[in-house]
């Protein structure tokens, strides 16, 4: 692979936004490069999005050119040496070089440095740790970029070592495997994992939510949470009757029908018919409430949904359960469905379930009260009846038909 990029072909670095933080960093005598993501990414020819920049400039030095420059800089992690730089309403991570001096699988006690390559060796993987000037050379201490060109997850130094550093460091070599990997994963790397997965346990809940997600959100993660499975890694996040099996399917329709990953949706599939397990799990990984709330009710498999659901039956449960419930059922039911024959009639629930346009009852609480009924409960209990009915008639009944059958329910009802 090519040591260098061409500045010309990559609209993120000569961006006047870009080049003004750097102007910033570079001028009288300062140092920068770019780092991590955007240079990887810029190899593998992918779109670039997040920029971070490395620098042997101190936090304060680079906070005292920005501002010079009229270039908003702020602390945001400024005890780890890095300042964010809004430039253009983007906003841009500096850090300065840094060694660990001290680690406990969480967190980082570092000192600053001057060195290169002993910023390189902290990080976690030979094809994060390439750096690139503004010009496009590329900086490689680790192997990073032969790696890149075998799509080869690979530790920078003892995998142990660096995984006791960040026990996230496990799961993201999934990810990163998932994303951008090919063939078979590193051994050595695997068995750092599979010996070291006891440490996940002493992660918040929100970083291994963030790290699966990612994993999950990948175009293709089956074969990443398989090996998870088979090394001991996904029972630490899921404890009982994971299925890969059902999430392999759910990708398989995702990639044939041009469907965008959904990690909820895949996290879902991953889980067991169990609300009690799939309620443990969101809440180890501390899922926000909608989606925590989503998981779990998609561990009921209720209603029954088939292939061959009538069109009546699906405009009932799109009614009832809104769109997004259901066409999560839909695929989720989908997933189960290991008979290729039925794929044209999930396709059409599916594709009905997204266009129909849910009515709304043309009949109110107040109809019932003008129609002669007390406010109270058979307000709503006649309301209820007379809405069941207009359901039944797959929804063919209009606002008048309906009041004339409110005004016999009344009249039956002595009022």
């Amino acid at each position: 692979m090519n040591g260098r990029l061409d500045p010309a072909q990559q609209a993120w670095i000569h961006a006047d936004e870009t080049r003004a933080v750097m102007i910033a960093l570079l001028s009288d005598g300062g140092d920068a490069r770019f780092v991590g993501g955007a240079v990887r990414n810029a190899l593998l020819g992918l779109d670039v999005d997040d920029i971070d920049i490395a620098t042997p400039l101190l936090p304060e030095e680079v906070t005292r050119r920005l501002e010079a420059a009229r270039i908003k800089a702020v602390p945001t992690g400024i005890d780890h040496g890095t300042v964010t730089a809004i430039s253009g309403g983007r906003p841009f991570e500096v850090t300065t070089l840094r060694r660990d001096v001290e680690t406990d699988g969480r967190h980082a006690v570092i000192a600053f440095s001057e060195s290169w390559e002993e910023d390189a060796s902290r990080r976690d993987f030979t094809l994060n740790a390439l750096y690139a000037s503004q010009d496009g050379e590329v900086f490689d201490y680790f192997g990073g970029l032969a790696d890149l060109e075998a799509r080869h997850i690979r530790f920078i130094g003892d995998p142990v070592a660096r995984i006791r550093e960040d026990y996230l460091r496990i799961l993201r070599l999934f990810r990163f495997h998932a994303w951008y990997g090919r063939g078979e994963m590193d051994e050595q790397a695997l068995v750092a994992v599979e010996a070291e997965r006891a440490g996940l346990a002493r992660l918040s809940g929100e970083r291994i939510q963030k790290e699966m997600l990612r994993l999950l959100e990948a175009k293709n993660p089956s074969a990443a949470i398989r090996i998870m499975a088979r090394s001991g890694i996904l029972q630490e996040i899921i404890p009982d009757g994971s299925q890969p099996d059902r999430l392999e399917h759910l990708v398989a329709i995702d990639t044939t029908n041009g469907f965008r990953p959904d990690p909820i949706q895949r996290l879902s599939a991953l889980l067991p018919a169990d609300t009690g397990i799939a309620s443990a799990v969101v809440e180890r990984l501390r899922l926000s409430n909608e989606n925590r709330d989503r998981v779990v009710d998609l561990a009921d498999r209720r209603p029954e949904i088939s292939a061959e659901t009538s069109r009546q039956t699906l405009r009932k449960l799109i009614y009832r359960l809104g769109k997004v419930r259901l066409c999560d059922r839909i695929i989720l039911r989908w997933a189960d469905d290991t008979n290729a024959s039925h794929n044209a009639g999930w396709r059409n629930l599916f594709d009905e379930a997204t266009k129909w346009d849910i009515p709304k009852f043309p009949l109110s609480g107040r109809d019932v009260v003008e129609a002669g009924i007390a406010p109270g409960p058979l307000v709503g209990s006649i309301l209820s009846q007379i809405e069941d009915e207009w359901i039944e008639s797959d929804f063919t009944k209009d606002r008048s038909m309906l009041a004339q059958r409110l005004r016999t329910m009344v009249h039956d009802s002595g009022n």
